[in-house]
């Protein structure tokens, strides 16, 4: 009997794991950048910055050092082709954020590092050398997240310490996807095949943290989401400045 029920129990308990699995992630001692890219299907010059965004990791700019999101901005729609990735909320984070550093101008594709406009250079691109120096910097906050899949749902628990910033202190949770495609009927990038890395699904946040830094969030997850492509970026962000404090990513698992 109890050899029977030790392999009852063992069942159960493997059971319990596959139905949803949980993994772990911490921040270190380095700073990470957050790179965001404002992008559109409707925009004809957005395919090669799309490109170059997606090139990142193979250059070595891996999450270890920036955490990368990409919004479909909705404001290109009208002119024939509606983004399948767009959403209104992406939209107006561009605009809240262009007003923030006092810009009067919104466009597509625009990149953002740490929370200001980033323009490429024509003769030589300086990116990696800034994301160095970023990494190079002391953190200002500390970042955990704990992962837990069940379908349909993702679960993430998360904690924040701060350092001197407390009051000014945003925290925000992306979900994003990697390795999408489609291909375009009208519109100014009539067709073209488009690819995507980094699309943000869904943003949630501020986040309201208790008395010990923790936060809590569910995603729902649409069944046309390829979960083995899905990860959760969380990042820390001065709402005043919009520096980044701190990024961190936590793919699926399970």
């Amino acid at each position: 009997m109890k050899l029977a029920h030790w392999i009852a129990t063992l069942m159960l308990t493997h059971a319990a794991i596959a139905g949803a699995a949980q993994c772990t992630a911490q921040s270190g001692e380095r700073r990470i950048a957050l790179l965001e890219l404002y992008t559109s299907e409707g925009c004809d010059s957005c395919p090669p910055v799309d490109r170059w965004v997606s090139a990142l990791p193979s250059r070595g700019v891996t999450p270890e050092r920036v955490v990368t999101l990409a919004y479909h901005v909705d404001y290109w729609n009208y002119i024939g082709w509606p983004d399948p990735f767009a959403q209104a909320r992406f939209t107006e984070r561009q605009r809240f954020v262009n007003a923030r550093i006092r810009s009067r101008t919104v466009y597509t594709p625009q990149l953002m590092l740490d929370g200001k406009d980033y323009r490429r250079g024509l003769l030589r691109d300086e990116f990696s050398e800034q994301i160095a120096a970023i990494n190079r910097t002391k953190p200002g906050a500390n970042i955990r997240l704990a992962l837990t899949a069940s379908a349909p749902a993702l679960d993430v628990v998360g904690t924040v310490s701060l350092g001197d910033t407390k009051r000014n202190a945003q925290t925000f949770l992306a979900l994003y996807e990697n390795k999408l495609a489609n291909q375009v009927t009208a519109g100014e990038n009539k067709g073209k095949r488009l690819e995507h890395d980094f699309v943000v699904r869904e943003l949630a946040g501020p986040l309201a943290l208790d008395t010990v830094g923790k936060f809590m969030h569910q995603f729902k997850i649409d069944k046309r989401w390829k979960t083995r492509d899905i990860t959760v970026a969380a990042f820390v962000q001065d709402a005043a400045t919009g520096e980044v404090l701190q990024a961190l990513v936590a793919p699926w698992c399970g």
